[in-house]
């Protein structure tokens, strides 16, 4: 089965001209439907109006900040599934660690290759076809499942609400329940990312997963200096 044929739409939101020129232009050129924003408040109204397939995302915005409208998005329910790939300078790699603990699929930093891009989109929407294409619910004994069309966990009948990417991280852990896994390989796994990427990013989404997951949490484990493992409920 190929991948979904649909033309995709691609909210750009980006206060440089010349910029936001360019991506637009490469991203019709590659046969995506292309929105334009160039403001935080403008980027949020679109966005929750017209529910694009993805949105390519600049940091330093007026109004609103390219972090508070990815931060506003991934709390709203209805559009906390888009995925958004961040623009970022490379003078500030905590923006970028931070737009990723929000929510953020990928990151670009500027100066950057618009062939680059148009290959990290391909990859998103890729990976999501995948996904979409294998999905099935996990069961962990009767105490945990995971359901991949509403994104939600259960534990004893309990549903916990989880973000797109906290889903993909638990999903990774207890796929491979039983298996440490390190924090490289769940970057890799879960975001797409290489070694270049700050690992303390999955340190802060396994504590956020571990608050929401309550007294789950006792079978997400700490393997000190490796990485995490998910155990089977007794």
């Amino acid at each position: 089965m190929g991948m979904d044929k649909r033309k995709k739409k691609i909210l750009v939101v980006e206060d440089e001209e010349d910029v936001l020129s360019l991506i637009c232009m490469q991203l019709k050129s590659q046969g995506f439907e292309t929105i334009e924003a160039k403001e935080g408040m403008e980027a949020l109204r679109i966005a929750r109006k017209q529910m694009p397939d993805l949105i390519v995302l600049d940091l330093m915005i007026p109004e609103f900040s390219g972090l508070d409208v990815c931060k506003y998005l991934k709390k709203d329910p209805d559009t906390s599934s888009i995925p958004i790939v961040i623009l970022t300078a490379k003078s500030n790699p905590s923006d970028r660690i931070l737009g990723l603990e929000l929510g953020a699929d990928d990151y670009i930093a500027k100066p950057f290759s618009p062939r680059e891009l148009i290959l990290r989109i391909q990859s998103i929407f890729r990976r999501r076809f995948e996904n979409n294409a294998a999905l099935k619910q996990l069961h962990l004994d009767d105490k945990i499942r995971l359901d991949p069309i509403d994104k939600v966990a259960y534990y004893k009948k309990r549903k916990i609400e989880l973000t797109p990417i906290e889903f993909r991280l638990l999903s990774t852990l207890v796929e491979k329940e039983g298996t440490v896994q390190s924090r490289e390989q769940l970057l890799k796994d879960v975001w797409g990312y290489d070694k270049t990427i700050d690992t303390r990013t999955i340190d802060t989404h396994i504590r956020r997963l571990r608050d929401k997951l309550g007294r789950a949490s006792q079978f997400l484990r700490t393997v000190r200096g490796i990485g995490y493992r998910f155990t089977k409920p007794n």
